[in-house]
């Protein structure tokens, strides 16, 4: 008799597992509280949000960041995350990241890794099965921190993950450009930190011309958006 093929929720989760990733139920209430009640009131003596009308409510959403600092990785939740959404924050991250016990609370809070000298399809589709569960991936579309200032560069990663939804029959999927500001490069003590969101990009048509065309407006966005939260840091 032939194998019974799996359903979608049990590939679903054959993927997950692929990219030892999931949301452990206890863990992630202690995740908020110790990083959005303690550390970030104990570390910054303002952390200011704007554009938060731009940040969808229901449906996939991709939010795209700019990276200045670690401290990135607990803004966002704080911005975005299930206190205001109602959802986590799926972060797509590095490799290098996912090791040691770093790895072992990222895995467990619901982050996966994506090797960017190697995409893995696994990592792809599992965000694609976030996306079409109606979730927020979040996706440093820069790779890495940059804290010099040097001009936003949009890597294929986003845009090729939004062109792929698209071929899969979900609607485009809302891009959404983050900019994330600190009194300083490397920030101290009691420093101040912002963060402002964008309107939604849509990605316009198919093919690769179309999601460089999403990767050089997003580019465009997340400067705006990131010039928007150091404005603010100065009212």
């Amino acid at each position: 008799m032939a194998a019974q093929s799996a359903t979608p929720d049990q590939a679903r989760l054959q993927r997950a597992r692929s990219v030892q990733c999931d949301v452990v139920p206890w863990l992630a209430p202690l995740a908020i509280l110790a990083t959005e009640d303690l550390a970030l009131p104990l570390f910054f003596s303002s952390v200011t949000i704007t554009g938060l009308e731009h940040l969808p409510q229901s449906g996939p959403v991709l939010l795209a960041p700019t990276h200045r600092a670690r401290w990135d990785a607990l803004l966002l939740p704080r911005a975005a995350g299930r206190r205001v959404s109602g959802r986590d924050c799926r972060f797509m991250v590095t490799t290098s990241e996912m090791v040691g016990l770093q790895g072992w609370f990222l895995h467990r809070l619901g982050c996966f890794a994506i090797d960017q000298t190697k995409p893995g399809t696994a990592s792809l589709r599992f965000a694609l099965d976030l996306l079409e569960a109606q979730q927020q991936v979040v996706v440093f579309p820069e790779g890495r921190i940059n804290r010099d200032g040097a001009l936003i560069k949009v890597a294929r990663g986003l845009p090729r993950l939004a062109s792929l939804a698209m071929t899969k029959g979900m609607s485009s999927v809302p891009v959404v450009p983050v900019g994330i500001a600190y009194s300083r490069p490397f920030p101290r003590w009691r420093d101040h930190a912002a963060l402002c969101f964008g309107q939604p990009l849509q990605l316009e048509g198919q093919g690769k011309a179309a999601a460089a065309d999403l990767a050089q407006r997003l580019a465009s966005a997340m400067q705006s958006a990131e010039e928007a939260a150091r404005h603010s840091l100065k009212a």
